[in-house]
């Protein structure tokens, strides 16, 4: 029928608007924070709560930033094919869908309780303040890193009320894991970030230099992950095995980029990464549940 074909055709529109698939970036972060604060025990009305939040966030935050930066998305010939800059979408549009999906995140978190109610503005801020980062500070890609951190110290807090060394390196490896691989992505722009005004670590610092400061943070990354396991009882054999692979990953992914070769930062910062996501969420259920 054409009002299926219809609401297909939007629905990808708006998957494609939000990268939809780049969810999974916060979501196996959360997922495990809140099974290692529950100790294994599946809360199942928090776990569809938290799964419903974490969706409605990430997609807000991602539909909101493709309205502020649509002009710059315009201009940069990269981003051009973007649903906005195209106009296969309007910003008013996207604008509207943002709001709706920060209003489903501030109903899920007061759901999930007073703590997380009193928090949501405050993680919303970020989220629509990252937006706004790059043009006044290279440390832009922290605080993308720390707004997608959120996600475990959320999700901990949640369950607990609390915070703990555990979310607290969780929260440190998600932070510094996508602060990392939002570098190697902005290396593409470095020209073009310089001649615009946008800032950034490779344009303030060079390719060379930003590429390393990313094997930096993703190294702090690693070691964060090692802590993890280490303070965490639920976690053994399993957990430091997956780890070895999760290590592997990042090691090719810099292997894959170099200053004068970034044919392949989008395959380094985003395949890559969502394999990292999808081992770290495989080895953390099953070292909790075997």
């Amino acid at each position: 029928m054409v009002w299926i074909k219809k609401a297909a055709d939007k629905l990808h529109s708006y998957g494609v608007l939000v990268m939809f698939q780049h969810t999974i970036f916060s979501f196996s972060f959360g997922i495990i924070s809140l099974l290692l604060a529950s100790n294994g025990t599946f809360h199942w009305r928090k776990i569809f709560l938290l799964l419903v939040g974490l969706l409605a966030a990430r997609t807000g935050a991602n539909a909101i930033n493709r309205v502020i930066d649509a002009e710059i998305d315009r201009a940069n010939p990269r981003t051009a094919v973007r649903q906005i800059p195209q106009g296969k979408m309007s910003k008013k549009e996207a604008l509207w869908f943002s709001i709706a999906c920060f209003i489903v995140t501030v109903i899920v978190a007061g759901l999930l309780g007073p703590v997380t109610l009193a928090l949501s503005p405050v993680a919303i801020f970020f989220m629509v303040i990252y937006s706004y980062t790059k043009r006044f500070t290279a440390l832009c890609h922290l605080v993308l890193g720390f707004t997608c951190a959120m996600a475990p110290a959320g999700a901990w807090i949640a369950i607990t009320n609390s915070f703990s060394w555990t979310a607290f390196f969780l929260s440190g490896a998600n932070m510094l894991w996508v602060a990392g691989f939002d570098i190697i992505y902005g290396s593409q722009d470095v020209a073009f970030d310089r001649s615009h005004g946008i800032h950034s670590i490779p344009a303030a610092v060079g390719v060379k230099n930003g590429l390393l400061i990313a094997r930096i943070f993703h190294g702090m990354t690693f070691i964060c992950l090692v802590m993890v396991g280490l303070v965490t009882p639920a976690f053994g054999w399993i957990y430091f095995l997956g780890l070895a692979v999760i290590g592997a990953l990042l090691i090719l992914e810099h292997l894959v980029v170099r200053p004068d070769h970034l044919a392949h930062a989008e395959i380094a910062s985003y395949n890559v990464n969502e394999i990292v996501s999808l081992v770290f969420l495989a080895i953390g259920l099953l070292d909790v549940f075997f």
